[in-house]
C-alpha cells in the first residue's frame, strides 16, 4: 500500500510540476538573458537578430554570467532610472487616491440603502466591464477640458476613479454582520466610527485585495500614458521596454527583470489575502 502511495503521490508531483515549470520559464528566460553578455546573447539569438533563419539558442544557465547589462541599465541609462520612479509615484498616487474614494464608495453601496442603489450599483457594474479604448476618447475630452493632458494626473485621475476596487471591497463589506454594526449605534458609535472602527477591521482583506490588484495592473499601465503623456520624461517604465530594440536585447532583459521584481513582491505579499477573496466570492456565490 505505501508503494503503491508513494509511487501515485510522485505521479501527482510530477503531472502538477510540468505546467508549473511551463508558467515559470518565462521568468527563468528573463533572469538567464539579464545574465547574459552581449556575445551569447547575438549568438542565440541571431536568427532574430540578424534576420537569418532557423530558431533560436537559450539555455537557462549563461555560459558566462555578467552583470554588465545590469550596471548598464542602472548606472549609465538615466532615463530608464526616471521612468521607474515615475512608475512608483504613479502607481502609488492611484492606489492611495483609490483608498481615498473607493473605500467610502464600497462601503456605501454594501451597508446604506438610498433611492436608485440598484441602478447606480449596476452602472458601475457595466463601466467595470468595458475596456479602456470604448472610455479613451471621452477621457481625451475631458481631460483636454480641464487642461490636464501631458500631466501625470491625466492618468492618475481617470484610474483613481476606477470601478474594479469599489466592486472587489463591496463583496468583504457585505460579509460584515448587521449584528455588529447594530452593537456598534446602540453603544453609541455614529456612522464614521462604524465604518472605522468595524467595517475597515473586518473587511481589511477586501481592502488589500484591492490593492494588490490595482498594483499589479497599474504598475504595467501601457495604453493610458501613450495616449495622454507627449512628454517622454513623464512615461512610465512600462513604456521603456517597447522602446528598447533588438539590438540591446540584454538591457531589455534587465529592464524586464527589474518590472518584475516590485511585482513579484508585492503578490507574494497580499497572496493570502487574494485568496481569502477568491475563497469569498465563491462562497457567496
Amino acid at each position: 500500500m505505501k508503494k503503491r502511495f508513494s509511487i501515485r503521490k510522485l505521479l501527482v508531483i510530477g503531472f502538477l510540476a510540468l505546467p508549473a515549470f511551463a508558467a515559470c520559464y518565462p521568468i527563468l528566460f528573463l533572469l538567464a538573458g539579464s545574465l547574459m553578455g552581449r556575445d551569447e546573447l547575438k549568438a542565440n539569438l541571431s536568427p532574430v537578430l540578424s534576420g537569418g533563419t532557423g530558431f533560436i539558442r537559450w539555455s537557462l544557465l549563461p555560459a558566462y554570467p555578467t552583470l554588465r547589462e545590469w550596471v548598464r541599465l542602472l548606472l549609465d541609462t538615466p532615463e530608464a532610472f526616471v521612468m521607474f520612479w515615475n512608475s512608483v509615484k504613479m502607481t502609488l498616487a492611484i492606489l492611495a487616491g483609490q483608498l481615498l474614494v473607493g473605500v467610502p464608495a464600497a462601503w456605501g453601496f454594501a451597508k446604506y440603502r438610498f433611492p436608485g442603489k440598484k441602478i447606480f450599483f449596476t452602472v458601475y457594474i457595466i463601466l467595470m466591464m468595458m475596456p479602456f479604448q470604448v472610455l479613451m476618447l471621452s477621457e481625451y475630452l475631458v481631460l483636454d477640458g480641464m487642461r490636464l493632458l501631458d500631466h501625470p494626473l491625466s492618468v492618475i485621475l481617470p484610474t483613481v476613479f476606477s470601478t474594479f476596487p469599489v466592486f472587489i471591497m463591496y463583496r468583504f463589506f457585505c460579509g460584515v454582520p448587521d449584528a455588529i454594526i447594530e452593537s456598534a449605534k446602540i453603544d453609541g458609535a455614529g456612522h464614521l466610527k462604524v465604518f472605522l472602527h468595524v467595517g475597515l477591521p473586518i473587511g481589511s482583506a477586501g481592502v488589500i485585495s484591492a490593492l494588490v490588484l490595482g498594483f499589479l495592473e497599474y504598475w504595467n499601465l501601457i495604453e493610458q500614458p501613450l495616449a495622454f503623456l507627449k512628454d517622454k520624461s513623464l512615461w512610465p517604465m512600462s513604456l521603456f521596454l517597447p522602446n528598447i530594440d533588438l539590438s540591446r536585447a540584454g538591457l531589455a532583459f534587465a529592464a524586464s527583470v527589474s518590472m518584475l521584481i516590485p511585482a513579484f513582491f508585492v503578490f507574494l505579499g497580499g497572496q493570502d489575502y487574494l485568496e481569502q477573496g477568491i475563497m469569498a466570492g465563491a462562497v457567496k456565490e
